[in-house]
């Protein structure tokens, strides 16, 4: 470049940064562009009906093309799971358990809520039919949706998610259960325990197993709790977070499963009151809830204001995922003071809406594809393929929440890094020692 037209770019550039520079001043105000006083709260969009009516429509789109043709048999005919590039060659059939397991423990929540005469309302009985007809499906072995048989190792952890959404919603989707499908559902279950699970994460899906079977009045095995839970304690490295085995990842595993599992396994055990060892399970759930709520907190501060979240550590494809504490501990009304309604609604949804804008997460039949932000297959792990992308549903726990919860009618609030970002007064972050 001459150095005229080097200098007449430089000028351009500056005039385009300064008009730049007194628009976003005149946007702002005064206070906000450092004029006097302290900066002005950062708005935040989205009323908690238009929040609640965009997660709603999210579900949908991720539950209608699964539950449909299952409720018939027909999933397995229609959905063919794109695999990872690096697939590990375990049987492509696991992908179907992953979809159905990993999708009904989100929506099991929002399903278990009582009928209503709205769009939604209808739209919740449909989906509700669909599942429980599905579950029916995927135990019977002459359906072409039976799930479970030669899948190896990988059927004990989405059997786990399976079982999960029946403990989050035993009256809509345990109880209407035939006895055949029962019945069917327990064995399955039970002959999952030839599966040994490595000492990571996966010890939780053997123990909510269990308190699956003991939820109902089944016969469980305590040996599988009691060594999940000893281990999950001697792995928690402070200040809210797990180590996932003896060594600490730097990912989120503790959203996808350590959190939620451990606090669910133990409410299991606390409300049946089960006794043995020396488990205190009522004092080790208030634990488990002040370490949720910690990690929750976290989570709330990775979110950024644009609702974008670092892209960090393994199965980065489960997108939203990452998000399924906030969700619980907003479902179980346990959100911890420092974290308003508002406030979580706002991040949680900001961060839904930066990785659901675009229109490449869901193909052509609109089946979820293999990506963080869009298909991006190459950040597929060797475990991966489209069925395991449906734990995103997991990010729609709050639904559970009818829409005249205060979650759903407090005003939007911005988030930490929103007001962080604007120059406006944010809470200061302490680490923790429980």
């Amino acid at each position: 470049m001459e150095r005229r037209e080097f200098i007449a770019a430089a000028m351009g550039a500056g005039a385009i940064a300064a008009s730049l520079g007194t628009q976003a001043q005149g946007q702002m105000g005064p206070q906000a562009s450092g004029a006097s006083g302290e900066a002005p709260t950062p708005s935040v969009g989205g009323t908690g009906a238009e929040d609640r009516a965009y997660m709603v429509d999210l579900l949908r789109r991720m539950a209608e093309p699964v539950l449909g043709p299952m409720s018939k048999g027909q999933l397995q005919a229609r959905f063919k799971p794109e695999l990872s590039p690096t697939w590990d060659g375990r049987p492509p059939k696991v992908a179907y358990l992953e979809c159905f397991g990993r999708l009904i423990a989100g929506l099991a929540p929002w399903l278990a809520l009582p009928d209503t005469d709205d769009a939604e309302g209808k739209l919740r009985a449909k989906l509700r039919q669909q599942a429980q007809a599905a579950y029916a499906h995927s135990v019977d072995p002459k359906s072409g949706d039976y799930l479970f048989g030669g899948l190896a190792e990988q059927q004990l952890v989405d059997s786990a998610y399976f079982t999960n959404a029946l403990i989050r919603a035993p009256k809509a989707l345990w109880e209407p259960l035939d006895a055949t499908t029962k019945a069917r559902i327990v064995k399955e279950i039970k002959g999952i325990r030839s599966v040994s699970p490595p000492y990571t994460n996966w010890l939780l899906f053997a123990a909510m197993n269990e308190a699956f079977l003991l939820s109902i009045g089944e016969q469980w095995d305590p040996v599988r709790v009691d060594l999940a839970v000893r281990k999950m304690l001697e792995w928690y490295v402070g200040d809210g977070w797990y180590a996932d085995g003896p060594h600490f990842h730097f990912d989120y595993y503790g959203s996808y499963v350590i959190h939620p599992m451990m606090v669910e396994i133990l409410e299991v055990l606390t409300s049946t009151k089960a006794h043995f060892n020396s488990l205190k399970s009522a004092e080790l759930l208030e634990q488990a809830k002040k370490r949720m709520q910690r990690y929750g907190m976290s989570l709330e501060r990775m979110v950024g204001a644009d609702g974008s979240y670092p892209p960090i550590g393994r199965s980065l494809t489960y997108r939203t995922a990452v998000f399924q504490p906030l969700g619980l501990l907003a479902w179980r009304k346990w959100l911890p003071e420092a974290l308003p309604a508002g406030q979580a609604r706002a991040a949680t949804v900001a961060a839904q809406r930066a990785i659901f804008s675009n229109p490449t997460n869901f193909d052509a039949q609109g089946y979820l594809t293999i990506g963080f932000c869009g298909h991006q297959p190459t950040l597929a792990d060797w475990y991966s393929n489209a069925g395991s992308m449906y734990l995103a549903s997991l990010s729609l726990l709050a639904l559970g929440l009818p829409a005249d919860d205060p979650y759903w009618t407090a005003p939007p609030l911005p988030w930490t890094s929103k007001r962080a970002f604007a120059g406006a007064h944010f809470a200061k972050d302490y680490y923790v020692e429980y």
